[in-house]
């Protein structure tokens, strides 16, 4: 309008495409199912794991992820496979993505692993992360290992890509805790991972790695036992 002095525009910053990876626990197994530790013991997905990974999978093509990266035991690669099939990506196998190994605990039920091995239950349920787990793996073993995987894709990735990791619940829990740089004897802020649910992590500005969603895919199925 004439006679009004015109002020520029103030312009947008640029958006940024932030590399991302998705990390994705498998689905359902019989031993999930009556609660057993699992670990490292390779146990197949049951009728409803193959249906939960199925249903994730539907969802998580949409993302157009660029890689697909899988622990090496079975119950993971099978719930990977489901996207593979859906996104025509390969399935990539990296063993450092695997569950904690748990020892003595696998195949035990929680109250078998109280009765039989009480101190080490009590140090490493109350936050210890230097108590190797049934004499397997401690926390901080399993939370090195699996930063060093997950980073690795990232770094591998463009601006803007995502990826697809396929783990497990309780070495995700300890990998996103030492990722935002948390004690990893916080791990408990973070709830139990559901069977089939998967948390997003993407660069930050400032922070290396910010979690941008946490559980997702949940509700409705029930929480299970995280370690497997």
């Amino acid at each position: 309008m004439e006679g009004l002095p015109q002020h520029p525009r103030p312009r947008r910053a640029a958006a940024v495409s932030r590399r991302t990876v998705v990390l994705w626990r498998h689905g359902r197994t019989a031993w999930n199912m009556a609660g057993r530790f699992q670990g490292h013991t390779d146990i197949p997905l049951d009728d409803l794991g193959v249906a939960q990974a199925e249903r994730a999978a539907a969802m998580l093509a949409s993302l157009v992820p660029v890689r697909l990266v899988s622990s090496d035991l079975q119950r993971a690669k099978q719930t990977a496979t489901a996207l593979a099939q859906r996104s025509g990506l390969q399935v990539e196998v990296d063993p450092r993505l695997r569950e904690t190994n748990g020892g003595a605990f696998e195949g035990l039920l929680r109250q078998e692993i109280v009765d039989r091995f009480p101190e080490q239950w009590q140090a490493w349920r109350h936050g210890d992360p230097d108590t190797p787990v049934g004499g397997g793996e401690s926390r901080r073993e399993v939370a090195a290992r699996m930063v060093q995987a997950i980073t690795e894709v990232r770094d591998g990735l463009a601006d803007g890509e995502l990826a697809v990791v396929a783990s497990h619940g309780g070495c995700s829990r300890l990998a996103i805790t030492a990722l935002l740089g948390l004690p990893l004897e916080d791990v408990d802020v973070l709830g139990v991972m559901s069977n089939c649910a998967w948390a997003v992590l993407q660069e930050g500005h400032v922070r290396p790695w910010v979690l941008v969603e946490y559980n997702a895919g949940t509700l409705p199925e029930p929480v299970t036992v995280e370690e497997g």
